[in-house]
């Protein structure tokens, strides 16, 4: 069984999604790339979510909205 990307418990963040071993939430990744900053900026500003994770969660996001889309 994978390890799991995004966790949702209520005692981290009261059950807000945050990243696998982190206290970050997802929504924060979201909202930096609709302000235009790119993953790097972002990776920068929460040094505790890998570049793998942070990927792998945003290909589970496009999965989840569009599952015959193909990566750019």
């Amino acid at each position: 069984m994978p390890e799991p990307k995004v966790v949702v418990d209520p005692e981290i963040v009261g059950g807000t999604p945050v990243f696998a071993g982190t206290r970050v939430p997802i929504r924060i990744l979201f909202e930096h790339l609709e302000a235009g900053d790119s993953l790097d900026v972002f990776l920068a500003d929460f040094p505790t979510v890998s570049r793998e994770l942070a990927i792998a969660v945003l290909e589970e996001a496009r999965h989840a909205v569009a599952p015959d889309a193909h990566p750019a």
